[in-house]
């Protein structure tokens, strides 16, 4: 099962709106009627008897998610983004987010600490690995944004403080980055009322951030509570097969989280190691490292033990559809070749993985996403929903 396949029967709930919504939607046309991952057929598909305009401009990277909704599409998640210190045994990545979001990585996620009144993205402590404030890496990302004006990306805070959520508007306000920022119409937002990535990106809305704990979207509505709109399978695996059940947020409902949640599937294989060790202290607690001698297999694309499309296929058949982000260290590794974790995620949502990977710069598929927005809008089409 792909996400183009997969279905669901979400429920309503209990729910605040937000806004309104309105009675027209804006659309990217020449994809088939969409078939959302995780959902039933889109509501945008065209209702007239015209040929649309065939769209080849890719949404992330692909023509065939631009019609689909944001809750449907499996993406990379690269862990702590911000951690690629080079020699540093508490790094999580080799290559910085530039080039993660050049190779196709959709999710940036991270911990972060407040330290004297600022937001600092640090692997326990900002004494073993700081990768800078945390406006900085949205900086960068802004300057991404800029220059990729047809795609959508996911920001996911780890707030290990457990700061109230004001103490990051700052640096979100300073980076540039708010006027991006996805706000739900619902609060929450179940999973088949996102928006496709073509509506996102044509409103300009198009970077999700959510928060792990302490998110309050009545006071600051474009950060979202994670574990209200998506759940997580173990974090921080020592286990080698990866189980995909669902440990955060504890206690949910196995019903409601198949029928309205998205989830992260943790694919980072850890080993413990003194952290006395490895700050020069006497602390007696242990640190979670990546396991580096088993990163191609980690990363792996074939269905073996341990092996990325393994938990893939393992955590489809258990929730009837793919993940929504594969979290994952060094994604640069992999086996058969390097890209295999982009592999394993094109076959979740039935497309073609050809590009090159890893850090080669920017991988423009088609000169107009250097440009402006006229090209999109030759493809876009109003449709009208009649209300029944």
């Amino acid at each position: 099962m792909s996400n183009d396949t997969a279905s669901s029967t979400s429920t309503s709930g209990s729910q605040n709106t937000r806004s309104q919504s309105s009675n027209s939607l804006l659309n990217i046309a020449g994809t088939a009627p969409s078939r959302p991952n995780n959902g039933t057929a889109s509501t945008a598909s065209a209702t007239s008897s015209a040929a649309l305009p065939s769209n080849t401009l890719p949404c992330n990277n692909h023509p065939e998610f631009c019609n689909r909704k944001y809750s449907n599409i499996t993406e990379v998640c690269a862990h702590n983004s911000a951690f690629d210190i080079k020699n540093n045994a508490a790094s999580n990545q080799a290559l910085g987010i530039s080039d993660q979001l050049n190779d196709g990585i959709r999710m940036l996620q991270g911990e972060t600490h407040f330290v004297n009144n600022t937001i600092y993205n640090c692997h326990t402590t900002c004494s073993l690995l700081n990768g800078g404030t945390w406006q900085t890496m949205l900086e960068t990302l802004v300057t991404w944004l800029e220059s990729n004006p047809y795609d959508v990306v996911t920001v996911l805070i780890v707030n290990s403080d457990f700061v109230e959520v004001g103490n990051y508007t700052a640096p979100i306000e300073n980076s540039g980055i708010r006027k991006y920022l996805y706000e739900p119409e619902y609060i929450p937002q179940h999973r088949d009322q996102w928006p496709t990535l073509g509506h996102m990106i044509l409103s300009g809305t198009r970077v999700v951030m959510f928060m792990d704990y302490n998110a309050n979207q009545t006071t600051v509505p474009y950060i979202l509570d994670e574990f209200t709109h998506m759940f997580e399978t173990p974090f921080s695996p020592t286990d080698q097969s990866f189980p995909c059940t669902e440990q955060r947020p504890p206690h949910l409902d196995p019903k409601t989280a198949k029928d309205q949640y998205m989830y992260l599937a943790n694919h980072n294989l850890n080993t413990a190691v003194d952290l006395g060790a490895l700050t020069g202290g006497s602390s007696s607690e242990s640190l979670l490292i990546p396991t580096y001698s088993q990163l191609n297999i980690t990363n792996g694309a074939e269905n073996q033990i341990g092996q990325l499309e393994a938990m893939r296929q393992n955590c489809t058949r258990e929730w009837d559809r793919p993940p929504n982000f594969l979290l994952v260290d060094y994604y640069n590794d992999g086996t058969p070749s390097p890209g295999s974790v982009f592999e394993v995620a094109a076959r979740a949502n039935g497309v073609t993985y050809n590009r090159r990977c890893c850090g080669y710069g920017a991988q423009s598929a088609a000169p107009a996403l250097r440009s402006s927005y006229a090209a999109l809008a030759v493809a876009m089409v109003f449709v009208t929903l009649v209300a029944w």
